[in-house]
Parts: structure tokens; C-alpha cells; sequence
């Protein structure tokens, strides 16, 4: 061409752009969205200019986006019909990067050896990432001033540019790259369709991929709620949770702090992780004005809420200058903290609103809220409130929570209890159990083993501390009739510790029991029989001697323990093998007996006599 000019990059330019194209972006594929996040700016900016009043060159012409494949060519274009450029203005925006801060920028580079975050998130260099699978790249490009003229942009990357007038354009922008060898496999079509529903399927206007229309949902989270009808919220989820099924909760909300947020939160009906299907991955998307920047966006949200599905998306997240992460740590973390207590809030809310829902979602996330309590410190108080338990004064089935329990304690209870057991008939029946029933105090029934991790965790509760009934310090008041006197009962107490040695650490004598003779407690205060068969199920602790960690508590006004007092000195051997029994038993009703061999022989025995005196 006669007019064209030819541009050279200036050397600190040049190197600027070597990093681009080998070392900023991490995967070759985010150049179709950089070319796709410039064509929509192109577009808005135009609207902006359109709603302004100003003269608009071909103003029927609406605002759209095109991308083409040919791989018989190996080539890809993308043309938008947005604002377009005028010659000073490519100079400008494609003829360097940045415009001021080059040196100080390479300086910083050269001294730290990588990138600074902070001044590489001050360049616009989106375009630049074609040069990454394309050996050359034109530009074709006309202004929206009605006076204005087309021109070419051309370059191959490597020394600078040619520019040159062009005629008969349309308003807006088309970049053809002629790809490299090596990376062909972008003029195909089923390539391109994907990295497109990937990244941009929420840009605001319609993109086209060889005249088919590609985003074809709406992002409603940027829309009014009062807009949205429910079959699009559907539809929304369907499309961004891969599941056909109604999601069982949504929270759509706005948040101006400490970042400009708009969020869609879904719950679904089920949880996946109870299928057979693994951890599930982190489920809510983050975006920047509606494109993709992290998938599953590590981070957003804490872990156990990984049940979530949807997008969080904001126009001041601080990106760097590839827009794949976050610049600053902080941020992140203070945005995790607003959505982490936003979404606590609304399970709350629907807790109270929408109680047979709330059930529903408890019975198929408590897990996750429990794996909350112990790994999230900062949001175990707002988990407490979500946990919901069977109670000994409720019906079965019927759950309460920490707050309705406390509200029903007597002025004179100090803590909110709790017994772990593996049904509600084994809870009741449960020697630990006894002397609340006694004195009619509410105690909470837990049936999964790890809940006392949570109560251990969680420890307090509305200023009340947690205790598990285990390890409660109560009895019965009084000495009930029948039972042995209190030096009977010590001397008792000392004979059993003598005749079992080293099976177990204490013996003393029990004011909580009523109807049981003896019960084990584990010797550490800090330690329960349940925790301590976790532990050793997954190899804590150590193993055979695990019995004598238990002390046992004997019921003084039980016939067998009476009896036991009673025959001890003239039938030595029979008071040894019943004493061995009674420990037996209570290991039982703790579930701490492994091997049950000895007991059943011993009780074998014990039987014979019992039928031979029958004889």
C-alpha cells in the first residue's frame, strides 16, 4: 500500500512484549477471551456513547460479537461492532503497551526477577496474547465519529507494525490471527464453541461463532430480583450446576463491602459427596463484569462449603495483568469472610421461615456445617446456631436446636448436655444417661461419632459450656434405699481396684447411677470412650492397654453390687470372676470391649454355676 507507515517497537517495548507472549498467561486458550472481554468494551463504551447523544456512524448497526474459524486457512477472527479505532488511537492502544511506566516497569522486572503484581496489573496488554498462537495478526478497524476513516493494523510481533488506510469498513473491529503451526487446533470450531461457553457465555451481548448464536443465558445475578422470574433462576441453574433437579435453596444478594459484589448462591437437592461421587470440588465461579476469571475459584468460599454451586462476580476485584488471579490476598479473604457470613445469615433465616426445607437441607449437609464448626474458627458461633439434634425430651424424629435447648433449661442447670449414641434406644437405655432422666434434665442425643468432635470444638454455646455426659460431674442426691454404707462401699471400691490391677485406673463409688451397677469413665479428662475408639481407628493410639485408661464407678445401691459386697469373703474366686463381669459389662455399654472371647467364657462359667445351685 502507498500510504502505509511503518512503526517500530521501541526495545523496552519489545522486551514487554516477549513476556506477554511467553511468560504472563499460563494457558494459551485465554486469548479468546481477551479478545472477546476488549470486543464487549468496545461494545458498552459504544452504548455509552449512543445514550450520551452522540453522532454514531452506521447507528442502525447494533452492538454485537463474531468469531470465525477456518481451518483450512488456520485462522481465527473476532469482530465486534462497537466503538472502533481511529489512527491515533491504534497508535496509541496497539502501537505500545502502556503508555507510560515501560522502564520502571522493566526495572522492577530486572531486580525482582518476576513480575510485580501491583505495576503489571497497570498495563492493558489483553490484546498482546494473540501473539501467543498467532505468527501474525491485522486489524481492521473504523471509528463510530461519522468523519472518521478505516484503517489497518498488521504486525507479526516481533520489531513493530504496519498501519495503513483502509476502505469500505464498517463500523467496529475485526482482528484476523494467522495462527502458528503448533497451535492450529484453534481455527477449529468445537475448540473455539468451548473455550467460549468456558469463559464468556455471560458477556452481555450476543456472540456468534461461525453465524450460531453461543450465549444464549443471561447473567441474572447483575439483574434486579424483583425481574428475574423463578423459571429463569431454574434454567440459570441448570445451566451453571449441571443438574436437572430444582436446587433446594438460592440466595441472590448485593454487597457494597469491602468490594462492589453481586452473588447467585444455590444449594442443591442433593448432597453429591453421600453418592459415591468423592469430594466434591469448590462449586461457585468468579467473574469481573461478567467473564470468567477462576473456575471454581479456590479460596471464595472456606471448603466445607463446597456444596455450593453459582457466581460471585465483581468490577473491583484487582486483578493482575493476565486477569487469571487475584492481586491481593486480603481482599480475597475479606470477600470470603462477607459471602461466608451472608450465606450463615440467610441458612438462619430459611431455618426459621422455611422450617421443613431447613430440615431437609440439615439432613442432607450437616456434615459439611459440622466440618465447619471444626475447621472455621471465625464462623463456628454462626454454625452452632444451625445444628440440630434429637432430644430426650422431644419425640423421635424431632430435631431442636442449641438455642431452643438453652431457652429451656431450669435456672439451676449451668451447662447444655450431651450423649453420644448410636440410636435413640441405645441413648435411653445408656447407664450415662440415667441420672438426667432422674432429675429430668434435657440432654442432647448424638448419633454421629464425630459429633463430639463438634461439641468438643464448639465448646460453648449462648455463654453455656458443652458438656458430654460422659465426662458430667452430677448424682442423684440423697443415698437411696438398700444401698451399702459409705464405708462398705469404699472398702469396696479398694478391693475391686486390688482384684483388677491394671484393667483400670480408678474404682470409686457413683452417685449418677440407678439402675445400672458400674460404668467406665475414661481416666483423662479431656478424652471420652468414643473419641478414644475414634482415635484408635485410625491408629492414635495404643491399642491393648487402652482399658486401663478407665476408671470404673460402681453403683453402691445395685443388688449385684450389693451382693458382690456381700459374698466377696467367703466365695473369693466367684466375687473375682463376677468383679471381672461387672468391668466387662461396662465396656460393653461403652463400646469399648474388642475382643469379647474372655467375657464369654468367663460368663459361660459364671452360668453353670448359677444352673448347678439350681440343680
Amino acid at each position: 500500500m502507498s500510504n502505509t507507515e511503518t512503526h517500530h517497537f521501541q526495545a523496552e517495548i519489545q522486551q514487554l512484549l516477549d513476556i506477554v507472549i511467553h511468560s504472563l498467561y499460563t494457558d494459551k486458550e485465554i486469548f479468546v477471551r481477551e479478545l472477546i472481554s476488549n470486543a464487549a468494551d468496545a461494545c458498552e463504551r459504544l452504548r455509552f456513547k449512543q445514550s450520551s447523544g452522540n453522532a454514531i456512524q452506521q447507528s442502525e448497526l447494533a452492538p454485537t460479537i463474531s468469531v470465525a474459524t477456518d481451518e483450512k486457512a488456520g485462522t481465527i477472527t473476532f469482530t465486534d461492532t462497537g466503538l472502533g479505532m481511529t489512527h491515533g488511537e491504534l497508535v496509541e492502544n496497539l502501537g505500545t503497551i502502556a503508555h507510560s511506566g515501560t522502564k520502571a516497569f522493566l526495572k522492577q522486572l530486572a531486580e525482582n526477577k518476576k513480575p510485580d503484581i501491583n505495576l503489571i496489573g497497570q498495563f492493558g496488554v489483553g490484546f498482546y496474547s494473540a501473539f501467543m498462537v498467532a505468527r501474525k495478526v491485522t486489524v481492521l478497524s473504523r471509528s463510530f465519529a461519522p468523519d472518521e476513516q478505516g484503517w489497518q493494523w498488521t504486525s507479526e510481533g516481533m520489531g513493530g507494525y504496519e498501519l495503513a488506510p483502509a476502505a469500505d469498513l464498517p463500523r467496529g473491529t475485526r482482528i484476523t490471527l494467522e495462527l502458528k503451526d503448533e497451535a492450529k487446533e484453534f481455527a477449529q470450531q468445537d475448540t473455539i464453541e468451548r473455550i467460549i461457553h468456558r469463559y464468556s457465555s455471560f458477556v452481555p451481548f450476543p456472540i456468534e461463532l461461525n453465524s450460531k448464536r453461543l450465549n444464549t443465558v443471561q447473567a441474572i445475578w447483575a439483574r434486579k430480583k424483583s425481574e428475574i422470574k423463578e423459571e429463569e433462576y431454574n434454567e440459570f441453574y441448570t445451566f451453571i450446576g449441571h443438574d436437572h433437579e430444582k436446587p433446594l435453596f438460592r440466595l441472590h444478594f448485593s454487597a457494597d463491602a469491602p468490594l462492589a459484589i453481586q452473588s447467585l448462591l444455590f444449594v442443591p437437592q442433593r448432597n453429591f459427596e453421600t453418592l459415591g461421587m468423592g469430594r466434591m470440588d469448590l462449586g461457585v465461579n468468579l467473574y469481573c463484569r461478567k467473564v470468567l476469571i477462576q473456575a471454581k475459584a479456590d479460596g471464595l468460599f472456606p471448603g466445607w462449603l463446597r456444596f455450593l454451586k453459582g457466581v460471585v462476580d465483581s468490577e473491583d476485584i484487582p486483578l493482575n495483568i493476565s486477569r487469571e488471579t487475584m492481586q491481593d490476598t486480603s481482599l480475597m479473604e475479606k470477600l470470603n469472610k462477607v459471602l461466608t457470613g451472608r450465606f450463615l445469615k440467610f441458612l438462619d433465616e430459611q431455618s426459621e421461615k422455611e422450617a421443613e426445607a431447613y430440615e431437609k437441607f440439615y439432613t442432607e449437609y450437616q456434615r459439611f456445617l459440622k466440618e465447619g464448626v471444626v475447621t472455621d474458627f471465625p464462623h463456628r458461633e454462626a454454625l452452632g446456631k444451625l445444628l440440630r439434634y434429637e432430644s430426650s425430651t422431644l419425640d423421635k424424629g424431632k430435631l431442636t436446636s442449641l438455642a431452643d435447648y438453652v431457652k429451656r433449661m431450669p435456672a439451676d442447670q449451668k451447662e447444655v448436655y450431651c450423649l453420644l449414641a448410636a440410636n435413640r434406644g441405645a441413648a435411653e437405655a445408656s447407664p450415662y444417661f440415667e441420672v438426667f432422666k432422674e432429675r429430668k434434665w434435657e440432654v442432647l442425643f448424638l448419633y454421629d461419632a464425630w459429633d463430639e468432635f463438634v461439641m468438643e470444638h464448639l465448646h460453648t454455646f449462648d455463654g453455656k459450656p458443652l458438656k458430654l455426659a460422659e465426662k458430667a460431674d452430677l448424682n442423684l442426691g440423697g443415698k437411696p434405699d438398700g444401698a451399702l454404707s459409705d464405708e462398705a462401699a469404699a472398702n469396696l471400691a479398694k478391693w475391686l481396684k486390688e482384684t483388677l490391677g491394671d484393667k483400670v485406673g480408678e474404682v470409686r463409688v457413683s452417685r449418677r447411677l440407678v439402675e445400672s451397677p458400674a460404668i467406665v469413665v475414661d481416666a483423662d479428662k479431656y478424652m471420652t470412650a468414643s473419641m478414644r475408639r475414634i482415635m484408635k481407628a485410625m491408629k492414635q493410639d495404643a491399642g491393648p492397654d487402652a482399658a486401663a485408661k478407665h476408671d470404673l464407678e460402681i453403683n453402691p445401691a445395685h443388688p449385684l453390687v450389693t451382693r458382690l459386697e456381700a459374698i466377696r469373703q467367703k466365695h473369693g474366686d466367684l466375687a473375682v470372676s463376677v468383679a471381672e463381669q461387672i468391668l466387662d459389662n461396662a465396656r460393653v455399654a461403652a463400646g469399648l470391649l474388642e475382643d469379647p472371647r474372655a467375657m464369654l467364657s468367663r460368663l459361660n462359667q459364671l452360668l453353670e454355676r448359677v444352673l448347678d445351685k439350681e440343680s
